[in-house]
């Protein structure tokens, strides 16, 4: 893995439209989540498992409204995948830890198309370097946890067709964030869900 430099890590600690770490809201949730832990590797954990665990994902528990920016994803307690990743983004983000997102293109249901991404984030941590976590919600058949360097995410490739994408942004593909922006209402996000077609499927 190519070594990060300071200027190249710096893209993966700003506020932007999306995930506005730099809110009222967010920075006192990532302070709160920080109480008590003093490496950077406990306080990733801490805020990964809030957002895993206490944001809802809003296809599982049928949630209103739509949520993209990290804020509202705070401020309402739901979101899909993708706005979930945004906010666990920013509350890395205000704890000085470099963030950024990751997708994976998925099958939607009964391992054959069609197909949809699925976001989640990657961690830059001073003993391991990147590492991927997926805090999308564990339910059944779903267990996504924080256990560096292992990786432990919530869906596997599977199915020819299916992708792990390597690239880590610094900020949502405009394909997501359209679809959180233009659908009102979680089902009509799951009936429009954003997919990138691949040239060449890789099985990883």
């Amino acid at each position: 893995m190519r070594k990060q430099t300071l200027s190249n890590l710096n893209l993966y600690l700003t506020s932007s439209l999306y995930i506005d770490w730099d809110t009222p809201a967010v920075v006192a949730q990532a302070q709160q989540l920080a109480n008590n832990h003093r490496s950077p590797l406990d306080i990733a954990k801490a805020c990964f498992e809030f957002v895993r665990d206490d944001i809802k994902h809003s296809w599982d528990y049928a949630l209103n409204p739509v949520t993209c920016k990290a804020s509202d994803v705070l401020e309402h307690g739901t979101g899909y995948c993708y706005a979930k990743s945004h906010l666990l983004a920013a509350l890395l983000r205000a704890n000085n830890i470099p963030t950024g997102l990751c997708y994976q293109r998925l099958t939607i249901s009964d391992n054959r198309p069609p197909f949809s991404l699925h976001g989640l984030n990657a961690v830059y941590l001073e003993e391991f370097g990147w590492y991927r976590v997926d805090p999308r919600g564990n339910k059944d058949g779903v267990e996504a946890s924080f256990c560096p360097p292992k990786e432990n995410l919530a869906y596997p490739i599977l199915t020819e067709g299916e992708a792990d994408l390597p690239e880590i942004w610094d900020e949502p593909l405009n394909d997501v964030i359209f679809v959180l922006e233009n659908y009102k209402t979680y089902q009509e996000v799951a009936a429009n869900l954003p997919d990138m077609p691949m040239t060449t499927s890789r099985l990883i």
